[in-house]
């Protein structure tokens, strides 16, 4: 009893309430146990409909902890050839020298080599992003409220979102009947995904500009076309720049994803080998992708920190660390585009 009398007594000091409204005190004192109660009631029907969907979810993948059990020894016998290990003055070290030995050799696929490979899925991604600009842009420019007005906007912001919401994977079989499963038509794949997601993030950015330069503008006569370009376009023209650069490296690890279904490039090389079960030869692939990958990484996080003006730092060491760490994320995020 002393604990709620407490609580009346700063309820009563809060609200300015005083002795004489007791009634209104314990009014409020009950809302408030009733909203508590309330909100306790909402987390654990929460918590438990979280529970099912997750019960429900593991059953529909047939994950279960005795799968894992029955072919674990499968799965370290593989380990085992993933990363093979030899002997120096009796102490053990992964023998990169089998993944270099591999890695050396032409492909008896196609006879290219493991450098005309990484070329090859660079320039999938690379290219795709270039031909996605001006669509993006100019999806992302009419897309913005600020430039087409509600709702004709959302036809231009419609359609970026039904291009994002068909993976780059399904972009590509669409586009079969084009050329077949080749890097021209993963080129084409892409460059379509890419309007889809850098011409959001230009309508995100464009409804963030201030009005002052666009009214400065308006101010000196501009047409409508001369106030978008000048009043608006000038104002993201940096963050224009940053965003590319980061679709830039998204773009380059699915094209490494679109090799997997037969496009070419490091992914067909990895492809070939898992139907071959080589581990040893599949792991020297992924290190290749890695570091192709993890270069294109730097460079453009080295150009969006320059254009952000970021003074500090850090180091190539520590950057390439942080870009180790952050690998599997980033590659998950890609294989789900």
């Amino acid at each position: 009893m002393s604990a709620e009398r407490g609580l009346v007594e700063r309820l009563r000091a809060y609200f300015g309430i005083g002795y004489a409204g007791t009634d209104e005190v314990e009014h409020r004192l009950t809302e408030l146990k009733r909203s508590k109660t309330v909100s306790r009631l909402f987390w654990l029907v929460g918590v438990a409909l979280f529970g099912y969907l997750f019960s429900f979810t593991l059953g529909q993948v047939g994950f279960s902890i005795a799968e894992l059990v029955k072919y674990w020894p499968a799965f370290r016998e593989a380990l085992g050839e993933f990363v093979p290990t030899t002997t120096y003055n009796g102490v053990p070290f992964v023998d990169f020298g089998a993944y270099w030995q591999f890695i050396t050799v032409e492909q008896p696929k196609n006879g290219s080599t493991f450098v005309d490979a990484a070329i090859t899925t660079f320039s999938i991604g690379f290219a795709g992003t270039v031909l996605g600009i001006p669509g993006a842009l100019l999806f992302g420019v009419l897309g913005s409220e600020r430039v087409t007005p509600f709702p004709f906007n959302f036809i231009f912001r419609g359609t970026m979102s039904t291009i994002r919401s068909i993976p780059a994977l399904v972009w590509a079989l669409i586009y079969i009947p084009l050329g077949g499963l080749s890097p021209f038509t993963a080129t084409l794949a892409i460059g379509t995904d890419t309007v889809g997601n850098l011409g959001r993030l230009f309508t995100d950015a464009l409804e963030e500009v201030e009005d002052g330069p666009i009214e400065a503008i308006e101010s000196t006569g501009a047409n409508r076309v001369q106030t978008i370009v000048f009043g608006m376009l000038s104002q993201v023209f940096t963050p224009f720049i940053a965003w590319t650069m980061y679709i830039l490296e998204i773009n380059v690890r699915i094209a490494v994803t679109m090799g997997l279904i037969g496009a070419g490039g490091l992914g067909s090389i990895l492809q070939t080998q898992q139907g071959l079960f080589a581990y040893t030869n599949m792991m020297a692939t992924i290190i290749v992708i890695f570091l192709l990958v993890v270069s294109v990484e730097m460079v453009s996080q080295r150009t969006r920190s320059y254009l952000r003006g970021d003074t500090e730092d850090r180091g190539i060491v520590r950057h390439l660390m942080d870009l180790v760490r952050g690998f599997p994320e980033r590659m998950s995020e890609s294989l789900g585009r």
